[in-house]
């Protein structure tokens, strides 16, 4: 048997014979696959240590911010080929859904017009979008209250609370207003929730210079980037679930700072919120943006 075996055995050059390839070329496919596991494996360090901070970013996004790092490495790759190694770790983002609804329009109080219909937003502060989502921790369910600023989508205020009072919301209104950074008057825009229309609430927008705007009836989606902001603090950045409020405020305010400084966003050319706002601001000293 032992014969039989030895004797089923091929050497490399016959192997190179039969197949009418030379040794140097199957070594050289073996140190290309060599080459292109160890590239993988940087690859993959790169991308772990973004999503330390960032555990659900996108795959262009964090193509985007690694081409220096690339540059640096002197790696040359492709978005495909960098799609496809993720994809191999199965580290590809998959989008989750979720309802909950957080906003009741049937009540009697005043509702405004929807005053960006034909508005067509050029600066930053021209234009707040506000909304509220769920998170629930391990204790209870939360309520995280966002005012964004249209132009820049940076996050401007926000609040977690425990309850959907109007008390609560507003708290995330007065933080985008101490925020600002001009003196101008600004559209606010929500959907028709009782929050929104609450006496409290459309007293500290008159107080800020702010007109209210709301959405016509039940139309979420002439809200879409208010709502855009919840899902990519929830799907993105609030993952785990925490133990009670006082770490969920934590987790939010920390998910608050690295998306406005740190996460590219695809509508405004991979720059971030914050870079895209300060630019405005200047620019409205200046009189010129480019």
């Amino acid at each position: 048997m032992r014969r039989l075996q030895q004797k089923r055995k091929v050497s490399l050059s016959r192997c190179c014979q039969l197949f009418g390839i030379s040794r140097q070329a199957i070594y050289q496919s073996i140190n290309r696959a060599r080459k292109r596991s160890n590239e993988a494996a940087l690859i993959l360090s790169l991308v772990r240590s973004i999503r330390m901070e960032m555990p659900r970013l996108g795959t262009r996004k964090l193509y985007y911010l690694l081409r220096e790092d690339f540059s640096r490495l002197n790696l040359k790759i492709g978005r495909d080929t960098f799609f496809r190694i993720l994809r191999s770790e199965n580290m590809l983002i998959r989008p989750r859904k979720s309802y909950t609804k957080t906003t009741n329009s049937k009540h009697w109080l005043k509702k405004h017009p929807n005053l960006l219909k034909q508005l067509e937003i050029k600066n930053a502060e021209q234009v707040f979008v506000s909304d509220i989502t769920y998170i629930k921790t391990q204790e209870r369910t939360c309520y995280l209250s966002l005012v964004t600023d249209a132009y820049s989508r940076k996050i401007m205020g926000y609040q977690v609370s425990e309850d959907l009072s109007a008390e609560s919301v507003v708290k995330a209104l007065k933080m985008a207003t101490r925020k600002k950074k001009k003196q101008i008057q600004v559209i606010h825009h929500s959907d028709r929730g009782l929050q929104y229309c609450s006496d409290i609430y459309q007293k500290v927008l008159r107080s800020n210079n702010m007109i209210a705007s709301m959405t016509d009836g039940y139309d979420c989606y002439q809200n879409a980037l208010a709502e855009r902001m919840n899902g990519i603090l929830k799907q993105e950045f609030l993952i785990d679930k925490c133990k009670d409020l006082k770490q969920l405020r934590k987790m939010v305010e920390q998910s608050v700072i690295i998306y406005n400084n740190k996460r590219p966003h695809l509508s405004l050319n991979y720059k971030t919120p914050n870079f895209i706002h300060q630019k405005s601001s200047e620019a409205s000293l200046t009189g010129s943006y480019n």
